[in-house]
């Protein structure tokens, strides 16, 4: 019996109110969350496995307009059902086929054309958590549109040089007890990425943490961890604020 790799209890978590309003965009519904003025910066969250709907991704959305951008988390699962703290762990490779952070470019697309024809959007940046941590890597290689991006303990997937040559301007995050993504990994995408990547990159490593540890709301963080977790959230913002 392989342990659930999600080491919070996503069962006990507190409710969040949001702010925001959830829109259809072509065939996907997503959460859309704005400042109280005119902006043309925008940002993309994508969620882990636990859905668009999951509160603690529309916290993060909520936290990202906060700081002045039009924020959307749509649901690239286009429907079908997330992961659930009730399915089997057995299950989670068959899942993943059917879920995979590599194939979302068409969603990306269509969320890309709303925020320009429909927010104005002229520059857009993303971050994705776990699942979206994958795609975001992903999306940071295939779309230019993308200005920034920070993928945070998105597992590192090697099939090819190609992969560490970015477009624009990448941030990895990355929890230093995360038992799905070893350090020795995250060494090698440093090497990697100083070999290849021609634009701007950083990768880094908050002691302590597990996976999943970003993005907990303040009433979900044990004492000892919530520094690094508020270091993670500035640090994701501040690379955001820098390049878009």
């Amino acid at each position: 019996q392989m342990a659930d790799p999600f080491l919070y209890d996503t069962g006990e978590r507190s409710q969040y109110r949001c702010f925001g309003h959830e829109v259809q965009i072509e065939h996907i519904k997503a959460y859309v969350c704005r400042p109280s003025f005119f902006t043309d910066k925008a940002v993309i969250v994508i969620h882990d496995i636990f859905g668009w709907l999951f509160p603690d991704i529309r916290y993060i959305v909520d936290l990202i307009a906060g700081h002045g951008y039009i924020t959307i988390c749509p649901d690239f699962f286009k429907g079908t059902d997330p992961w659930k703290t009730t399915d089997h762990w057995a299950d989670f490779a068959d899942w993943m086929k059917d879920h995979d952070p590599t194939k979302v470019d068409r969603e990306a697309d269509v969320v890309l054309k709303y925020l320009k024809e429909q927010c104005g959007a002229k520059k857009i940046g993303i971050v994705g958590f776990s699942w979206g941590g994958m795609a975001v890597h992903h999306l940071m290689l295939k779309n230019p549109q993308l200005t920034a991006g920070v993928s945070l303990y998105g597992r590192i997937i090697r099939d090819s040089e190609e992969r560490y040559n970015l477009l624009n301007p990448t941030f990895f995050i990355f929890g230093e007890k995360d038992h799905t993504i070893s350090y020795d990994q995250i060494i090698l995408l440093e090497e990697k990425l100083k070999q290849y990547c021609k634009v701007t990159y950083k990768v880094k490593v908050y002691p302590g943490q597990v996976h999943g540890f970003a993005q907990l709301k303040p009433e979900d963080m044990k004492p000892n961890d919530k520094p690094y977790i508020e270091e993670a959230r500035k640090d994701m913002i501040d690379w955001i604020k820098m390049f878009v």
